[in-house]
């Protein structure tokens, strides 16, 4: 395992010298918090707002200038009312990385040049939302921006130009409030089902990242973990609850899964064409969607005026919550059994023929039909000190037709269409999935009076059906993840180190792209370095 050591000095040198320019301040006492009133805090879940200051006495001196900034509360918040009921707020983020990856087996970093490892930097997320209320019942709120650019991926065409890439709608909502129990929403929105992590924010992750598991068909039937529908959301005494339908986003898919051929094997000595019995997503699926995701939430409650769920508190709150959620689209896969055979002649009349190929051979159709249950705990331990500790554990079930796996690579470096290329692992399938993740903030002062550290792990297992040997031995797929978080303000400001022993599928020898039964699977090193701002 090769770990350069001007990689691990680069963090280390960011690490040090912010944590030296933030330990050098003298504090001073924070504000007094109040939170903002129940059902219309415009900031995140678990954000306060800090009280106005108290205007100095007449004829007192002036309050000194504070040496440093003070609790950032409700941030970039314009009151259109004297009261605040009436208000714009705006959020925007950005979190870089500066990160080396070994290679999957036959990476290319350019067209033709194979590399095995390298040091790249990338912009995992860059958004901005705008959320308002103009009346204590109705919500709008827009949220845009771009995703995974790195030097050779995520421009105007994805997956082989960086350059110019195109700010999107994530999210475009309007709701209106009917009663305390219930909210209703519709456009394209973020009220997924499945689990917490399928709705978690991505600004206060416990972890650097999402495993990307919690969202199984992300970028197939949906716009980024997102889709156009409507939605019903509220809380009866403890029970919060979000339910949805939404429409199936066309695949657009190109190349060999959009014919009936690509879901065959050619045999070139007998001219046909033998159907591999593994689910692809349906180019014709128009079925909608329908998704809902409960939670009892036994101590304090969590906020869900915007659907995004924390991932750790840092000691705000004593949270602890049983959820479970499902996702159910009929006819969202196609696929063709062994026992399909296509003649020479049926070949060159469906090659003729394109995407109307489905109409003219036999398929079969599988629904796409995923659970989940899944556990969070978040609770201070010592409030002197300041410790805390998270956990989050989850069980999915993904039933997506026979055999069926999916690679991704989150801000992927290796270049072109090879789904297995870079830093891609089996994303989704047909099969079981748990994952787990722990982290523990340690006590104040440690790193100096401003900068708090939170060490924390992940695993994931999961087993699909689609990932076997040519004897037929499936691999299982085993992720973990170790690091640590870096507090500078809380969640707006803060540096996350992680390291990832990540399973490589792709063959030693051979085009990874044409195999479908991993015959080895090696372990390569990522380690990542991520700044976030959010504010």
């Amino acid at each position: 395992m090769r770990i350069p050591r001007y990689a691990l000095a680069l963090s280390g040198l960011m690490l040090a010298g912010a944590g030296a320019s933030y330990g050098q301040v003298t504090p001073t006492p924070p504000p007094i918090t109040t939170p903002l009133p129940a059902g219309n805090n415009p900031a995140p879940s678990g954000q306060q707002t800090p009280s106005p200051p108290v205007a100095p006495a007449a004829g007192s001196a002036a309050a000194p200038t504070p040496t440093e900034s003070v609790p950032y509360g409700a941030g970039m918040k314009v009151n259109l009312s004297p009261d605040g009921s009436k208000y714009l707020r705006f959020y925007t983020w950005h979190q870089i990385w500066t990160r080396y990856t070994e290679n999957n087996s036959n990476t290319e970093r350019a067209p033709g040049k194979l590399q095995s490892d390298q040091i790249d930097f990338a912009i995992r997320r860059s958004r901005l939302i705008v959320l308002s209320q103009l009346n204590p019942r109705f919500l709008i709120y827009t949220h845009i921006g771009i995703n995974n650019q790195t030097a050779v991926s995520g421009g105007v065409a994805p997956a082989t130009d960086a350059k110019k890439p195109q700010l999107f709608i994530h999210e475009a909502v309007v709701e209106y409030k009917i009663n305390k129990y219930l909210s209703l929403g519709a456009g394209m929105h973020y009220q997924n089902g499945l689990s917490r992590l399928t709705r978690a924010s991505t600004l206060n992750f416990l972890t650097m990242d999402a495993p990307l598991t919690n969202w199984p068909t992300i970028e197939a039937i949906d716009q980024f973990a997102r889709g156009i529908g409507a939605y019903a959301k509220g809380r009866v005494s403890r029970l919060d609850y979000a339910f949805s339908v939404n429409e199936s986003l066309l695949t657009n898919q190109t190349g060999a899964f959009s014919t009936v051929l690509g879901l065959g094997a050619t045999n070139a000595a007998t001219g046909t064409n033998t159907g591999r019995n593994v689910a692809e997503y349906n180019p014709q699926g128009t079925s909608h969607i329908y998704q809902g995701y409960l939670s009892w939430e036994f101590l304090e409650l969590e906020s869900n005026f915007i659907p995004f769920n924390v991932g750790s508190y840092l000691g705000t709150k004593r949270v602890f919550n049983l959820g479970g959620g499902f996702f159910y689209n009929a006819d969202g896969m196609v696929s063709r059994s062994s026992s399909s055979v296509i003649s020479g002649t049926g070949i060159a009349e469906l090659t003729a023929a394109g995407l109307t190929s489905y109409n003219r051979f036999p398929t079969e159709k599988h629904d796409i039909g995923l659970w989940s249950l899944d556990a969070f705990f978040d609770t201070p331990i010592n409030k002197e000190t300041g410790t805390a500790f998270t956990a989050y554990a989850v069980y999915y079930n993904f039933d997506m037709g026979p055999n069926h796996v999916r690679f991704i690579g989150a801000s992927n470096p290796g270049y072109g269409t090879n789904a297995r290329r870079g830093n891609a692992v089996p994303h989704s399938g047909t099969g079981q999935v748990g994952f787990v993740e722990a982290g523990y903030l340690l006590p104040k002062n440690l790193l100096g009076p401003k900068m708090r550290v939170q060490p924390y792990a992940s695993y994931l297992l999961a087993g699909y059906e689609g990932l076997r040997t040519a004897d037929n031995e499936q691999k299982n797929v085993n992720i973990a993840d170790v690091g640590a978080n870096f507090y500078l303000d809380g969640h707006n400001a803060k540096f996350t180190i992680n390291y990832r022993h990540r399973p490589d599928f792709s063959l030693p020898t051979g085009t990874p792209s044409t195999v479908t039964a991993p015959t080895d699977v090696r372990y390569r090193p990522e380690i990542t370095l991520q700044t976030q701002i959010f504010l």
